[in-house]
């Protein structure tokens, strides 16, 4: 089994204070046997790029009958006059492997490298009497699935880096957000990437804050009550990644690298899960980054890529191992043995298969953000759509069950009408004059009204609602369908527009829906009914449905009605009110009640165009 206490750089102090570093690296099949060399090159940062000064070489012992053919060798970080090697700061490091006295692979970062500098390198840090992080988290409790609210972001585009994150998350509590998904954050190779070629798995990107960056905003959603689950992805890597570059050149059989089974770039390297060194690798990955870094949870990229079954060696086995190994921290700590661990499945193709037949309890799925897009570009309103916020009507289970153990959880897929993946919705009602660098059209923002009963939909329906950042103000930038264009490009957030007219509409009715999906058990509880009896209601353009939470020990019953326009004028919607008493309003909560004398009472409704209400008994 891979142990993450023997590979990578680990920085230690001898008994006479002087430093030392550790490093170690499997390579599995490439042996001093065989006539192999590897050697690590090290050079402090503040003299990388200094003439005359070169990094320091040293050669690794190959461990004679290791597992997973561990190399390594314990450096002397000896203070040399003429640099600043021995001295406290970071350095960098990568690995070069040789046959005989010839390069076979002249330059490959650490695979185990928690930390990474400038260029494809490898880097740790050294410094006098270092502290652990000061966590501050110790009271986090993962919110039930039920309960979730997320937001997706680009590090980089949304606010720079991990502290600009941390300085917007106040805004994003104010929306009602408790779960973050940032898209990939490890190390990648180009500058403007969306980090789904990863260079490596255990290193938090230099250039978005690194290591303490990321333990900083982590610790900070804590502190307000946000999860934080990581886009990672397991499927696929970088060419330049060390287990393809290593067995590439050397042809020896490659310990976890196949082609990617991907509809993509079939010949591109993935990874491969019916080998041992590449289970083993990601469940300690997983290990590694709930524990250093306090993470709730992950977004799997792709896993198609790496499934093979609901019994398989590859995604299943995964999620299982990751799901027994979190119940050991408290935050996930769901009573009765279960863990609230999120574990969220990209898989597209079977979303509903992959949350009933494995230890995901969500999963990515297109179905709300296709019916909702169909609607907005070609201008009809669908039973469809209704259906689609009730995920239980089209087959999705509430509960998984492991029918050997008897072991139960609560399942929900997520729900979006934008994601990364897709150009912004606005843009569906009509684009503007203006293009960005790529020719792609801007949407047309004065249309910003038309977005808001997909608002109230997305924030009411059943499931996991899920906002794209910038959404909430009206973000139009365009989408490539393809090519290096559509994730080698920054499409960083027009925060002006959280000033003008149509982000402030926007705004304004994200934080509303936001405080209410908090506020009203209904909207985060199973029960859903829609009004599919009066065909008129899709005539006018209209859409009706209850949100019901039943009573508990602690929660008298809750009904809401919920009406949605997706039309140009306001609607008349006669229902029958299901229990007598005066009805309010509450998104604007300033039209006059709905007063039932009797259960059942059939009574009218004007819904404004564009827009939508929530009714709930006073």
């Amino acid at each position: 089994m891979i142990n993450l206490d023997e590979v990578g750089a680990l920085p230690e102090r001898d008994a006479s204070s002087a430093w030392h570093v550790r490093f170690g690296i499997y390579l599995p099949g490439i042996t001093f046997n065989k006539g192999y060399a590897l050697k690590v090159r090290v050079i402090h940062e503040a003299d990388q790029f200094i003439h005359g000064i070169e990094p320091k070489d040293f050669f690794l012992d190959w461990a004679n009958g290791s597992a997973y053919d561990l190399w390594s060798i314990t450096v002397a970080l000896t203070p040399d006059p003429a640099s600043h090697f021995g001295q406290n700061g970071t350095y960098l490091y990568r690995y070069e492997l040789l046959l005989g006295d010839e390069d076979v692979s002249f330059w490959f970062a650490d695979p185990f490298g928690c930390a990474a500098g400038l260029g494809t390198l490898s880097a740790f840090t050294i410094e006098d009497n270092p502290m652990p992080f000061p966590w501050t988290d110790a009271g986090f409790s993962v919110p039930e699935i039920d309960d979730m609210v997320v937001y997706e972001l680009n590090v980089r585009e949304f606010n720079r880096d991990f502290q600009g994150v941390i300085d917007q998350l106040d805004y994003l509590l104010g929306l009602g957000v408790n779960v973050l998904e940032l898209m990939p954050v490890t190390n990648v190779k180009e500058d403007v990437e969306w980090g789904y070629t990863p260079l490596g798995y255990f290193a938090p990107d230099d250039r978005l804050g690194g290591p303490l960056g990321l333990k900083n905003l982590v610790d900070a959603c804590h502190q307000r009550g946000i999860a934080v689950l990581l886009d990672v992805v397991y499927a696929h890597t970088h060419p330049e990644f060390a287990y393809c570059l290593v067995y590439d050149a050397t042809g020896e059989p490659n310990p976890m690298m196949g082609v990617f089974a991907g509809e993509f770039f079939p010949d591109r390297p993935g990874t491969d899960y019916t080998k041992e060194f590449t289970r083993d690798c990601f469940v300690q990955l997983n290990h590694y980054w709930l524990r250093e870094y306090h993470v709730d949870g992950f977004r799997y990229d792709y896993v198609p890529g790496m499934y093979d079954g609901p019994v398989g060696e590859g995604y299943a086995n995964l999620v299982y191992r990751t799901y027994e190994d979190s119940k050991s921290l408290a935050r996930f700590d769901g009573g009765n043995g279960r863990s609230k661990i999120i574990q969220c499945a990209e898989n597209l193709p079977d979303p509903i298969g992959i949350m009933s037949q494995t230890y995901s309890n969500c999963a990515w799925q297109n179905g709300l953000l296709d019916r909702a897009r169909d609607m907005a570009q070609w201008r009809y309103v669908s039973a469809d759509f209704a259906h689609r916020l009730d995920p239980d009507f089209l087959g999705y289970p509430q509960v998984f069950t492991n029918a050997a153990s008897g072991e139960t959880f609560p399942v929900a897929p997520f729900q979006y009408i934008e994601s990364h993946d897709h150009p912004r919705f606005i843009n569906e009602f009509g684009q503007a004059r203006n293009r960005d660098l790529l020719g792609e059209s801007y949407g047309d923002r004065s249309r910003f009204y038309k977005m808001q009963p997909y608002v109230i939909a997305l924030y009411t329906a059943k499931g996991i609602p899920m906002l794209w950042s910038g959404q909430e103000f009206g973000e139009n930038w365009g989408l490539l369908d393809w090519g290096v264009g559509r994730n080698l490009f920054e499409r960083p957030l027009h925060w002006e527009y959280f000033y003008d007219a149509a982000g402030k509409a926007l705004v304004r009715l994200h934080r509303i829906m936001g405080a209410l999906r908090r506020a009203q058990r209904a909207l985060r509880s199973r029960g859903y009914f829609y009004y599919y009896d009066d065909p008129a209601h899709l005539q006018d353009g209209v859409i009706a449905f209850r949100r019901e939470a039943p009573a508990d020990g602690a929660h008298p019953a809750e009904c809401l009605i919920v009406f949605l326009n997706f039309s140009d004028s306001d609607a008349e919607v006669w229902l029958p009110f299901p229990t007598a008493g005066a009805w309010i309003e509450l998104i604007d909560g300033t039209r006059p009640a709905v007063v039932i004398t009797q259960a059942e009472q059939w009574a009218p409704v004007v819904v404004p165009s564009n827009y939508g209400s929530v009714y709930k008994l006073a």
